[in-house]
C-alpha cells in the first residue's frame, strides 16, 4: 500500500483528485481502488516537548535552573491532533511505500519527516520514501507532480535546517523568556516578557528608529539652482559645490551656509553658462521579476496597507480554496522553464479578465521570454504566479481580488516589452562653479503601462552640445531642512527583513550576509510581526508602526546583541546554508548555546527598575501567542510562551 502524507486536508484533497477513482473518505484519510491511502497532519502534530516535560522542576519558573538545554531531545503531540497523529501511525505500519508530501519549504519538509522518525519507521522504509512537491492545487500540474516524485533523502538538508530553527527558537525562546519575565516579576511587572531569537532583533529595529526620531534635530540647509535659458527649452540646473566648499557641508555634502549660497546665487545671476559635457543615452528597464512572499507583502501593504499576516491568510485562500495561484509561502521569485509552456493559456485567461490593467494587458505576447524562466534559481518551489484555474475569479471577495491583481499583473509584466527612456545629463560651468541638471523622457511605456501611474512627471531636457554657451537668467537660493528617519510601517519593516544586511554594524557578518540576506522566512516573518502586536510589544498609529512603553523597556533591560539584528542575520545565514548543505547543524547549535550562559547571567545581573511602572499588560497582550495559558496562574507556576523565533 503506497501511503501519501499531506501537510493539511486541502492539499490532501488535491492530491486525491489526481488519483484514480472511484475513492472511499475514512475517518482521518481517503482510500483509493486500489487499497493505497492519502492522509494527512493538521499542520505539525507534534511539537517540541516542554521543559516540564523533562523534569517536574521546570514547572516553577526560576532563575536557578537556567539555562535549560535538553540532553536528549523529546518530542510529543499536540493538544487536539492526537486522533490524526494515531490514523497516520496506524497507516504508516501499513504502508509498504511511503510519498512524503509536505509544502515544499524547509517547515514542511521537517512537518512530515518528524512523524515518520517518531512513529519509529523502520529504516528500510524511510530509505525509500519519496518526495511529492506541489506548488500548484490545481488537478492537472498534481497528476504532474504525481509523475515527478523524487527521492525523500535529497531533502534532508531542508529538513536539518528546519529542526535546527526549532530547537534553537525553542533554547533561546524558553531560557530568556523565563530570566526576562522572572526578572520583570521581581520589579514590579506581572505580564510574560517574551523574547525571540528573531522577534527581539525586529523588535529592537522598531525601538531605534523611534529613538531617532525622538532625538532628531532638524538642521536647516541650502540648494542653490540656475535658472537657464537659451536652449530649445528653459530648464534648471543645481549645484555642485566644489572642495572648498566642505568646511561649510555636513557629511551627507549638504551645504549649511545661507551666505555661502546667496554669494553664489548673485554670482551666477545674468552670467553665460558654458555646456562642459552633455550626456544622452536611450536606456532599457526589464520587468521586475514575478513575486515571492516578501515582494508581494510589501507591495500590498504600499497599496493597499494590507499588514503582511493579511496578506499571507489572503495568498492562503487563494492557493487552497481558489486554486488560482500557485504556493505562496515561496522565497523564490523564478520560475522552471518548463512552466514556459503554460504560459500562452494562462497569458490569454487573463487577459480575459475584468482586471484594473486589462486594456494594457492585451499588449502582452505570451511567446516572449523574461529573465524569470531560471532553472539554475529554482529550488524547491518557484515564484508566486496565477495558475490555469482561473474561473473562479467573480466569486473572490475584495482582498483576494486585490491580491490575485497583483500576483497577475507581476506575471503578465514578464511578456511586455521593456520599458525604454531617454537619460539625459547635462553639466554646466557658471562663473567657475558646477550645476547639474538630468532629465528623463519616455520613449515606450513597455511594461510600466500595467503599472499604476507614476507621481513622477517627466523631466524635458533640451538638446544641446558640449562647448555650448548658454545663459544663466538668475540663481536662486532653496531654503532646506533636514527630516528624521521616517517611522517603520508594515511595508518597510518588512523590507528591513528581507534587507537586514542594512542594519547590521558587523562588516564580516555584512559580508556574510551578502548571498542570505534576511531575518525569519517567508513563513515566518507576517507571524513574528503579528506576535509583537499582541504581545503588547508594538502598536499601531494609523499605517505608522511604533514601539510601546512595554516594548521600549524590554529592549533597554536586554543586551544589545539580542536586540540588534547582526548574530540572528548571522545564524539565518547558517540556517539557509543547513539547508544547502553548505554548514553544519552541529556548528550552528553549538554556536548558539555556546552564549546561552552569558545570555541568562546578564539577565540575572541586569537592572529592571524600568518595569515597575508600566502599564498593566492586557489579556490579550499577555496571553495571544501563547500556548495553553492557564486562566489562572501564579508566577511560580506561568506557562511557557510557545517556542517560536
Amino acid at each position: 500500500m503506497i501511503l501519501y502524507i499531506a501537510e493539511k486536508p486541502s492539499l490532501a484533497r488535491a492530491i486525491a483528485a489526481g488519483l484514480p477513482t472511484p475513492q472511499k473518505k475514512h475517518d482521518g484519510y481517503i482510500q483509493l481502488p486500489n487499497g493505497d491511502c492519502v492522509t494527512w497532519c493538521i499542520g505539525h502534530l507534534l511539537e517540541l516537548a516542554e521543559p516540564q516535560d523533562y523534569s517536574d522542576r521546570y514547572k516553577q519558573w526560576n532563575l536557578d535552573h537556567l539555562p535549560i538545554i535538553p540532553s536528549e531531545w523529546q518530542w510529543k503531540a499536540k493538544s487536539g491532533t492526537k486522533k490524526q497523529l494515531s490514523v497516520v501511525r496506524k497507516l504508516l505500519k501499513e504502508a509498504t511505500q511511503i510519498v512524503h508530501a509536505g509544502d515544499p519549504d524547509r517547515e514542511g519538509q521537517l512537518l512530515v519527516d518528524e512523524v515518520l522518525h517518531y512513529a519509529k519507521v523502520p529504516k528500510y522504509k524511510l530509505e525509500s520514501t519519496q518526495r511529492l512537491l506541489i506548488s500548484d492545487l490545481t488537478t492537472s500540474a498534481v497528476k504532474k507532480a504525481l509523475n515527478t516524485l523524487r527521492s525523500n533523502k535529497e531533502f534532508a538538508p531542508l529538513s536539518r535546517s528546519a529542526l535546527a530553527r526549532s530547537r534553537a527558537d525553542w533554547l533561546y525562546g524558553i531560557n530568556l523568556t523565563r530570566a526576562y519575565t522572572v526578572k520583570g516579576r521581581q520589579a514590579g511587572y506581572q505580564g510574560v516578557l517574551s523574547v525571540g531569537r528573531v522577534q527581539t532583533p525586529v523588535l529592537g529595529l522598531v525601538v531605534r528608529r523611534d529613538l531617532d526620531r525622538e532625538n532628531f534635530v532638524p538642521t536647516a540647509y541650502y540648494q542653490v539652482l540656475a535658472h537657464i535659458q537659451g536652449a530649445s527649452v528653459p530648464f534648471t540646473a543645481k549645484w555642485l559645490p566644489s572642495e572648498a566648499c566642505q568646511p561649510y557641508q555636513d557629511s551627507e555634502g549638504r551645504v549649511l551656509s545661507r551666505p555661502l549660497a546667496e554669494n553664489v546665487a548673485q554670482r551666477i545671476t545674468d552670467k553665460p553658462a558654458l555646456v562642459s559635457d552633455y550626456q544622452s543615452a536611450l536606456k532599457k528597464q526589464a520587468p521586475p521579476l514575478p513575486y515571492n512572499l516578501s515582494a508581494l507583502q510589501i507591495d500590498a501593504a504600499k497599496a493597499f496597507s494590507m499588514s503582511a499576516q493579511k496578506v499571507l491568510d489572503t495568498c492562503q485562500s487563494l492557493y487552497e480554496r481558489h486554486q488560482m495561484i500557485t504556493y505562496p509561502r515561496s522565497d523564490c521569485r523564478y520560475l522552471p522553464t518548463e512552466q514556459f509552456a503554460q504560459a500562452p493559456h494562462i497569458v490569454s485567461k487573463l487577459q480575459a479578465l475584468p482586471l484594473p490593467y486589462q486594456q494594457a494587458a492585451t499588449q502582452a505576447n505570451s511567446r516572449q521570454k523574461s529573465k524569470a524562466w531560471n532553472d539554475k534559481q529554482v529550488g524547491a518551489h518557484h515564484a508566486i504566479i496565477p495558475t490555469t484555474q482561473l474561473n473562479g475569479y467573480d466569486k473572490l471577495n475584495q482582498d483576494e481580488k486585490k491580491i490575485f491583481e497583483l500576483v497577475a499583473r507581476q506575471y503578465l509584466i514578464q511578456f511586455m516589452p521593456h520599458y525604454e527612456y531617454l537619460a539625459t545629463k547635462i553639466i554646466l560651468e557658471i562663473e567657475g562653479g558646477h550645476f547639474s541638471a538630468t532629465g528623463v523622457s519616455v520613449q515606450q511605456m513597455g511594461w510600466k503601462a500595467l503599472m499604476p501611474a507614476s507621481k513622477k512627471d517627466e523631466t524635458l531636457l533640451p538638446v544641446v552640445n558640449k562647448g555650448q554657451t548658454l545663459h544663466c537668467d538668475k540663481g536662486e537660493v532653496l531654503d532646506k531642512v533636514t527630516t528624521p528617519p521616517d517611522a517603520f510601517t508594515d511595508a518597510t519593516l518588512l523590507a528591513a527583513m528581507t534587507g537586514i544586511s542594512r542594519f547590521v554594524s558587523d562588516k564580516s557578518i555584512k559580508a556574510i550576509l551578502k548571498e542570505t540576506d534576511g531575518l525569519g522566512t517567508e513563513a515566518t516573518r507576517a507571524g513574528i510581526i503579528e506576535l509583537l502586536f499582541k504581545r503588547s510589544f508594538l502598536t499601531r498609529q494609523g499605517k505608522q508602526i511604533h514601539a510601546t512603553a512595554t516594548g521600549r523597556a524590554l529592549i533597554e533591560a536586554l543586551p544589545e546583541s539580542t536586540s540588534v539584528p547582526d548574530m540572528t542575520a548571522k545564524w539565518e545565514a547558517m540556517l539557509n546554508g543547513i539547508s544547502q548543505n553548505t554548514e553544519h547543524y552541529q556548528t550552528f547549535m553549538d554556536e548558539l548555546t555556546g552564549g546561552l550562559s552569558h545570555l541568562i547571567d546578564h539577565a540575572r545581573t541586569g537592572k529592571m527598575g524600568n518595569f515597575a511602572n508600566l502599564p498593566k499588560p492586557s489579556s490579550k497582550g499577555s496571553k495571544s501567542g501563547f500556548k495553553r495559558t492557564r486562566k489562572k496562574s501564579s508566577p511560580g507556576k506561568t506557562r511557557r510562551p510557545k517556542a517560536q523565533s
